[in-house]
């Protein structure tokens, strides 16, 4: 900061009043303060100038590498989070990397709350954590009373979704679970809930889960079965889990929707994809990302008794090529006597 003060010609006191960005610098000083600084290749050490105030104004967020839903999350935080003047500091969840030390890494760097995206932490650890900052789970429900949720309506999507088969005519639909992943076993209520309230289904879960390797490997069990047994239609966990399904099916010389109707469930960038054009259940990742970070903001900046936030938002379907009514299952044709 000397440096720039002195290419600047101007004291040090007004580099730093430049920098925090309060009042105090006249805008033609400003300017040449943070000319000076681009010329010298100077940026404030933000982590430095924490350390001597009581706040950070970071918020932290768990995110699963590899999950392409997080990934349209993380971009509605950030913009979030950058108007309500909070910075991200994002810690990766890997197969070789555990939320448990995501969330380490985040409580070192000082973040004032935490954002968990489709977190599996147990309920205990979700107590111990939210009793070190505030936290947020965002698109799984938490029965801890001192932790905020912002979800889609899990249980609705899967409602919609079988709806929408049903309404094409289809009678054999089937769940590709997901398992015990977040939002897992609200979609699965969902989904026997409209296979009970509909008439003529009947219900069938085939395992699934959340890539495209977990779709591929339900389409090869969808294909075990017989012509006759095999479901007309599938409602899949997520997007991936649908577009892996997809994949192994048509290489198995079946046509989607001619054959097999597919719906996912996020609505992901590549469901548009004019070679996927797939039908699926829409989570609004931007209102996710609004709701998140105001959850976090008026907790810390409002009232220590703000009570930790509870939001549900209603998911949308999305109708593009991969669902039609089904096909005729011909009869079979009889033998000709050979005797």
């Amino acid at each position: 900061m000397e440096h720039v003060a002195a290419r600047a010609g101007v004291s040090r006191a007004l580099v730093s009043i430049v920098f925090r960005g309060v009042p105090g610098a006249s805008e033609a000083t400003r300017e040449r303060v943070l000319a000076a600084a681009r010329e010298l290749d100077y940026r404030p050490d933000t982590r430095a100038s924490r350390l001597g105030s009581s706040r950070t104004r970071t918020l932290g967020v768990t995110f699963s590498v590899g999950h392409a839903f997080h990934g349209d999350l993380l971009e509605s935080l950030y913009t979030h989070a950058d108007a309500a003047a909070y910075e991200l500091v994002l810690s990766g969840v890997t197969p070789s990397r555990s939320e448990e030390a995501a969330v380490e890494t985040l409580l070192a760097e000082r973040c004032e709350g935490i954002v968990l995206l489709g977190s599996s932490q147990s309920t205990a650890q979700l107590t111990r954590l939210a009793g070190r900052v505030p936290v947020v789970s965002v698109l799984r429900p938490s029965s801890v009373e001192d932790v905020g949720v912002v979800r889609t309506d899990d249980g609705a999507g899967l409602r919609l979704a079988v709806e929408h088969l049903r309404s094409l005519g289809h009678t054999r639909i089937a769940l590709l679970d997901g398992g015990r992943t977040a939002g897992g076993a609200e979609r699965r209520r969902g989904y026997r809930t409209a296979v009970r309230r509909l008439p003529a289904l009947s219900e069938i879960v085939l395992p699934g889960g959340l890539s495209e390797l977990e779709g591929a490997a339900a389409a090869l069990a969808f294909l075990d079965l017989s012509p006759r047994e095999r479901p007309s239609a599938v409602a899949a966990f997520n997007d991936r889990c649908a577009i892996g399904f997809i994949d192994v099916v048509r290489q198995h010389g079946l046509r989607v929707p001619d054959d097999v109707s597919v719906v996912g469930f996020d609505d992901i960038t590549e469901a548009g994809y004019p070679h996927v054009a797939l039908t699926t259940v829409r989570q609004d990742a931007e209102q996710l990302g609004v709701e998140a970070v105001r959850a976090l903001a008026d907790r810390l900046d409002g009232s220590a008794a703000t009570a930790p936030a509870r939001v549900v938002i209603q998911p949308e379907l999305v109708v593009r090529s991969s669902t039609a009514r089904p096909s005729e299952v011909e009869s079979p044709r009889p033998r000709p006597d050979l005797s």
